[in-house]
């Protein structure tokens, strides 16, 4: 158990049957009457975010998760196997799982959280930040890198962005992995 003045970034728990991890929380102390604790929470499951808040002294069922690195080896159906880099293991993670997947290839390192006590995969989540190669792209012109005019790009993963003019088929290129948004170019 654990106090809810406790509560950080990052700490999960275990309510109304879900796990949830903090992403954001206030201690509130009012001229008058109790401190409380303002929180806000993410459904590891399906990513619902919800706000809640409770006296000082209220107690939460803690739960201890673990970050480790895995690195992406291959599909398999539905499923994407990954390998452990501590314990070199192979796990098939779910694709519903895995934040970002769409911009995932071969031997991507991604931070697999998992619950300690039964070693259940809560999710998997890619880097902020990728590179990737431009698979089809219609050629820029020279001189169209005055205005902010954007042009669809496929990645070398199957995914279509949009990429500003200048950006030509081959470049590599690196995305922003939780909205698809291109962040700039990678000088080789």
């Amino acid at each position: 158990m654990i106090g809810c003045e406790d509560i950080k970034k990052g700490v999960a728990i275990r309510m109304d049957g879900y796990i949830w991890v903090c992403i954001d929380f206030q201690h509130i102390k009012p001229g008058k009457g109790n401190t409380v604790m303002r929180c806000k929470f993410k459904n590891v499951v399906d990513g619902r975010v919800l706000e809640r808040t409770w006296n000082v002294g209220f107690k939460l069922e803690d739960v201890v998760i673990e970050h480790r690195d895995y690195q992406y080896l291959y599909k398999e159906g539905e499923d994407f196997i990954f390998m452990s880099l501590e314990t070199y293991e192979q796990a098939p993670i779910a694709k519903d799982l895995i934040t970002g997947v769409e911009y995932m290839k071969e031997n991507d390192v991604v931070t697999v959280v998992s619950d300690t006590t039964d070693g259940t995969v809560l999710y998997a989540e890619m880097p902020i930040k990728t590179n990737l190669r431009i698979a089809h792209s219609e050629p820029g012109i020279k001189g169209d890198t005055a205005t902010n005019t954007l042009k669809p790009a496929t990645l070398e993963t199957g995914v279509e962005i949009r990429v500003p003019l200048f950006i030509n088929e081959g470049d590599l290129i690196t995305v922003d992995t939780r909205d698809g948004s291109y962040v700039g170019r990678v000088k080789e």
